[in-house]
């Protein structure tokens, strides 16, 4: 408990860090906010009526004084109004991130299924065929960006097989399976190469070798001892990629058109609502805080050397 409270102590700072940052660059992006809004509603008014909605919004403030308001009203759990619906954006986050816990799920889900067994079974069958064909297909599926294979998909089952829907329409598992794929092919080709390193490291250490001149079998040794070493290079990467998705990933989610918070941040960005953006900036800066935290707990639970304080050395 002492351990987790002191992780989570080291991790507020960077918090307020991240506030400040992103805050400071968005003012001093130079793009005016209120003209911004008025064009994207196809409405051209005086300069007068924008001087008085930057009053309103409290643009017209030093800049010190803006993210002090800003960030008491965080702290409260007022993240503010868009610029352009007028909307609470925690109202509009907390509506679209089902969405994206949805496909984050099933995307992780559908990579751990596949990477996993396959990785596996390519240390275990180091060089022979299926490790050589295993291989093969994790450096096809890193070469290819997300963008390409979610077009290739898209032809090949919405289009030409019709077993798809190429646009996300509603919520639910049928269209979710297009940009779960997509997701899953590069993850599943890193995840690949990682596990199977993972295990050939822990393979060729010598408690292996042991274990060996001992008798005990292969299955044992692999299951009980390698896997269990390899299970902190496993969990970091599953960190990663959760913190990632959750963000919403942007590119898939625009392309699919899936109403997640990753397509939110794109549309905010371009239309250059300012307490949507910075709202997403804090989600994402949260959630990798979070999920490093996470993972830093598991590894002092996993590995008594980091319980103990000792290097391994």
């Amino acid at each position: 408990m002492g351990y987790a409270l002191k992780r989570f102590l080291q991790l507020i700072p960077i918090l307020f860090g991240i506030t400040f940052l992103s805050f400071l660059l968005m003012y001093l992006a130079g793009s005016d906010a209120v003209t911004e809004m008025y064009a994207n509603r196809g409405v051209e008014v005086a300069q007068e009526i924008i001087d008085q909605k930057k009053a309103s919004l409290g643009l017209d403030l030093p800049f010190w004084q803006q993210y002090g308001n800003w960030l008491l009203g965080m702290l409260q759990g007022d993240m503010g109004h868009s610029y352009v619906t007028g909307e609470e954006v925690f109202s509009a986050f907390l509506r679209k991130l089902p969405a994206t816990m949805l496909l984050t799920g099933l995307s992780l889900l559908l990579t751990v299924a596949v990477s996993l067994p396959c990785g596996i079974w390519a240390a275990v069958h180091r060089d022979r065929v299926s490790d050589l064909l295993l291989r093969f297909a994790s450096f096809l599926g890193n070469a290819m960006p997300n963008f390409f294979v979610a077009m290739v998909l898209m032809d090949i089952l919405g289009i030409e097989l019709g077993l798809l829907p190429v646009i996300s329409s509603n919520m639910d598992l049928k269209s979710a399976l297009l940009p779960t794929l997509t997701l899953s092919v590069a993850m599943s080709a890193k995840y690949l190469r990682q596990v199977r390193s993972a295990v050939l490291e822990e393979l060729g250490k010598d408690y292996v070798l042991g274990a060996r001149a001992r008798g005990i079998s292969e299955g044992v040794i692999l299951w009980k001892n390698v896997m269990k070493a390899a299970m902190l290079t496993i969990l970091t990467l599953l960190a990663l990629s959760l913190g990632n998705l959750l963000g919403g990933t942007a590119i898939i989610e625009s392309i699919f058109m899936w109403d997640g918070v990753g397509k939110l941040a794109v549309d905010a960005i371009n239309m250059r609502d300012y307490p949507v953006i910075q709202a997403y900036v804090m989600w994402m800066a949260m959630i990798y805080v979070g999920v490093n935290l996470l993972a830093d707990l598991l590894y002092h639970y996993l590995d008594p050397r980091i319980r103990l304080g000792v290097s391994g050395k």
